[in-house]
């Protein structure tokens, strides 16, 4: 049994965390997997639609751009509603690549995370690339 929380104390974070391999045809289970988390936070239905659509781009840039020449690899989808705050990051742990020249058809992913989220941020590392991104909202946690 665990003791209650003290009068006025924060509540504890609530938490999301999968990991999967990142391959295109496991994302759709791992996308329905965060709507269903999502949908115990109270969030209106665009929010929650807003973080799906940023969370499972962020996915699919991690099986499309991160592991070469059919390397398995991984993807992590961690997510903390708190105080107000949803955080989603999006870890894979494969080589970072600069983007390739585009059509103008693809190539959007980031831009699109960018404008769906109220922050976003990627970070490059030898071993992998974090996307996170950030909702500000009464309702989050």
């Amino acid at each position: 049994m665990t003791d209650p929380l003290p009068p006025g104390a924060p509540a504890p974070p609530v938490t999301f965390h999968r990991r999967i391999a990142a391959v295109a045809d496991r994302l759709p289970e791992l996308r329905e997997a965060l709507a269903v988390w999502l949908g115990t936070l109270g969030l209106d239905e665009e929010r929650q639609e807003d973080v799906v659509l940023a969370g499972y781009e962020a996915m699919a840039n991690s099986a499309e751009h991160a592991y070469h020449d059919g390397e398995a690899g991984l993807v992590d989808v961690r997510a903390e509603a708190q105080n107000g705050r949803l955080t989603v990051t999006v870890t894979d742990y494969g080589a970072w690549r600069a983007p390739a020249a585009t059509n103008g058809l693809r190539g959007r992913g980031l831009l699109l995370i960018d404008s769906l989220a109220d922050h976003s941020a990627q970070v490059h590392r030898e071993d992998g690339t974090t996307v996170t991104m950030t909702w500000l909202s009464d309702s989050a946690g």
